[in-house]
């Protein structure tokens, strides 16, 4: 049987000598494939080995054809046109010349049997709902998510045995985020996908973990590769307790054995004492009790030794998800106290009281950062929404409000400056923010530090905020991220507003309440 991909004793550390892949062995089968891991762990670099952009430092990987890559980020010109972008100019400059009576063989090269490749590019486009994206419309006038169908629908188009997507859902919206769905469920051919977006990886056919520099695959989606998971570390735990038990008996054992030969040493030492044997007898009994005292020993000691290997062994197997846990400072926010007041499109007003958790959704580009930055800055009778509290909190997607300059402890003591320092070191070990990591420079931090430092500001501001807003809070988290994130919000009892085109994000918060900013600004109740 063949495979499309195949990794076989994979090394690759940057020049630096940072390692991503240590001798990793994987077999990717045809297909649909999520590729998870950590934020950091060297996803985005995996997908530059299959592509061939990196060359392994040791080991091999074997392609069964040509790649296609989406980046996280599309580079466009904005004066290229759709057909451009797509890959098919070419083909339709050739098709228009032949069609106008040019016979240059040139052109028939570029086409080859493709000659139906604009109506196929038109029936793709309109089965994505790009309807009115014409060919020869420039790029420069496509929304983000269109731009991105667009450039999915041109590797489509191409055929390409092999296909990866680098985050292809990062800020798309809920109606780009269908369609590009509705692309990867009918994908012909093999398609790797880096996502945290848990609904695309519902998706897939296979999982691989990226983890510990190793390439590990599971069989099914997402939800399938959290029950093995699952499975498995309770098979390890169980494991780890019965190498526990083990060793404790190995130990007690070797006590047991040691009482022994003290008592033999007394009863020799007193017949020696004693006289009651003749002398070279007992000097040959007591040469003899060394020698397999010795062996006992030694037999006792790796006993331990490897019931101690064992124990260790068995631990590494087990993970050590750290999660967020902390008692945060109440809010005071009662049950009926008003904190946001909104109109919907029908001109009926609405208040959120107290706890609340409303979702802000709608189309990229309606104004739903910008509403969410007039409601912080304290922005006056919005035409739309109100605040009745000015004891709001922000959490812009960029997290450029960070002094990159400041050390942990100093960035998020400036939320809580009369807070007391020991205090402030014990809640940031709660964020996850142990010994070393308090001192290192937020310039310095991953994206998901950084974004718990983000975090750790908001939630243990002093006064606690009543109302917090949050914009797009899962873009470019992984997914314990996430899981860190849901955690922290747990244990929040003011207000909040969440903006999020994560559907399975906001059930997992638990929102109370679905608004949606349509194009004319107008709020509706979903």
């Amino acid at each position: 049987m063949s495979y499309p991909l195949i990794f076989a004793g994979v090394t690759f550390s940057w020049p630096d000598g940072s390692p991503v892949l240590d001798g990793t062995d994987a077999v990717f089968t045809a297909g649909r494939t999520g590729l998870i891991g950590d934020n950091g762990a060297g996803k985005s670099t995996v997908l530059r080995l299959i592509t061939g952009e990196l060359v392994p430092t040791s080991g091999t990987i074997t392609r069964a054809g040509d790649v296609a890559h989406l980046p996280q980020q599309l580079t466009l010109e904005s004066g290229m046109t759709v057909a451009e972008l797509l890959g098919i100019r070419e083909k339709l400059d050739a098709l228009a010349a032949i069609e106008s009576g040019d016979p240059d063989p040139r052109h028939f090269t570029a086409v080859g049997d493709d000659w139906d490749v604009a109506a196929r590019a038109r029936a793709l486009l309109d089965a994505t709902g790009l309807t009115s994206v014409g060919l020869d419309r420039e790029v420069g006038t496509l929304s983000g998510g269109e731009a991105v169908l667009t450039a999915l629908i041109g590797i489509r188009l191409a055929d390409t045995p092999l296909t990866v997507l680098d985050e292809p859902t990062n800020n798309l919206d809920r109606e780009a985020r269908a369609r590009l769905r509705d692309l990867v469920a009918g994908w012909r051919g093999t398609l790797i996908v880096v996502s945290h977006d848990v609904e695309l990886l519902e998706l897939m056919d296979s999982t691989v973990e990226l983890r510990d520099r190793q390439l590990t695959v599971y069989g099914g989606p997402y939800s399938l590769y959290r029950e093995q998971l699952a499975r498995e570390q309770a098979a390890a735990e169980r494991a780890v307790r019965a190498a526990e038990q083990t060793l404790r008996v190995e130990k007690r054992q070797r006590v047991e054995a040691e009482t022994k030969l003290a008592r033999r040493r007394s009863y020799a030492k007193t017949d020696y004492l004693n006289k009651r044997k003749p002398k070279i007898i007992m000097n040959q009994r007591k040469t003899e009790a060394q020698v397999s005292a010795g062996k006992l020993r030694e037999d006792l000691g790796r006993a331990v030794e490897s019931a101690e290997q064992n124990l260790r062994e068995q631990e590494a197997r087990v993970r050590k998800e750290a999660h967020i846990r902390i008692d945060l400072p109440d809010p005071d926010v009662p049950a009926g106290r008003r904190l946001l007041e909104w109109v919907d499109d029908r001109g009926t007003a609405h208040v959120m009281q107290g706890p609340e958790r409303v979702a802000l959704t709608g189309r990229n580009g309606v104004g739903k950062t910008r509403l969410l930055e007039t409601l912080h800055d304290g922005g006056e009778s919005l035409p739309r929404l109100v605040a009745h509290t000015g004891r709001i909190g922000y959490l812009p997607q960029r997290l450029d409000h960070l002094d990159d300059d400041l050390d942990v402890f100093g960035c998020v003591r400036q939320a809580v400056p009369g807070a007391d320092p020991q205090q402030v070191r014990a809640n940031l070990a709660r964020f996850l923010f142990t010994g070393d990591d308090i001192g290192r420079r937020v310039g310095d931090l991953s994206g998901g530090e950084r974004f718990r430092v983000a975090l750790a500001r908001l939630l243990l501001a002093d006064p606690p905020h009543q109302v917090l807003l949050l914009d797009e809070p899962t873009n470019n988290l992984d997914l314990n991220s996430i899981d860190a994130v849901v955690s922290a919000l747990g244990n929040y009892h003011g207000g909040l507003v969440v903006v999020s085109h994560d559907d399975a994000f906001l059930e997992r918060l638990g929102v109370d309440v679905r608004l949606e900013v349509g194009v004319d600004k107008r709020i509706s109740r979903r």
